[in-house]
């Protein structure tokens, strides 16, 4: 996963490969990881509900790339919850 870049590709359970775009990243110091949130890019656009995913990932020492990993916890669903929220909100104003 490229942390310069505004896209990512996923790799979904079928083994496809999917581009994604990124819409925001934030650290949590109570998990110790950082969170990606993407959506498929090529979602129609029309669609009022886009598929949001959230990852976690541990970037690499250069910061260059980490690896998704899944989230596990209710915990920290409600954190990614809320902070896609608030981005949300933010959106709008």
């Amino acid at each position: 996963m490229d942390h310069g870049e505004n896209n990512i590709t996923v790799v979904d359970e079928e083994g496809n490969e999917q581009l994604c775009e990124v819409l925001f990243t934030f650290d949590s110091e109570e998990f110790g990881k950082s969170y990606v949130l993407y959506y498929p890019i090529g979602a129609d656009e029309d669609e009022e509900e886009v598929e949001i995913h959230a990852s976690a990932f541990v970037p690499s020492e250069d910061n260059t790339d980490g690896e998704l990993m899944p989230i596990e916890t209710d915990e920290e669903w409600d954190l990614i919850e809320e902070m896609l929220n608030t981005f949300l909100e933010n959106e709008e104003e």
